[in-house]
């Protein structure tokens, strides 16, 4: 591979402004692109959430939602009805990151 013809001309990284750099912050971490691959398909309760990363604290997925909501990648729903019921699904900036989830599964299979 070139990399003078797939990367842009910026010195990767060189500025104080890496866009690399931004978007590992918004969705790196053990469990943010894994949340970001579940609600790529349509929006999910917490509960359901839980059961498809069985491995993810209670604690955790709660702040991990919280900042993915904060950075404007997914949208929480309340329901006013008893019990409460809570949806969460990815804004239109949040679908925005699929073609790049979708590659790092694409990747991850390749390499398992």
């Amino acid at each position: 591979m070139n990399t003078e013809e797939t990367l842009p001309i910026d010195p990767p990284c060189a500025s104080t402004k890496c866009a690399v750099e931004a978007t590992l912050s918004i969705i790196g971490g053990k469990w943010k692109g894994v949340i970001l691959y579940r609600l790529l398909y349509g929006k999910k309760r917490f509960n359901e959430l839980r059961r498809d990363m069985p491995k993810i604290t209670h604690r955790m997925l709660t702040l991990q939602l919280r900042e993915l909501e904060s950075d404007g990648l997914v949208k929480r729903t309340v329901y006013a009805e008893v019990p409460p019921k809570v949806e969460y699904e990815l804004t239109e900036l949040g679908s925005t990151i699929k073609p790049i989830i979708t590659e790092l599964y694409n990747w991850g299979k390749t390499y398992l």
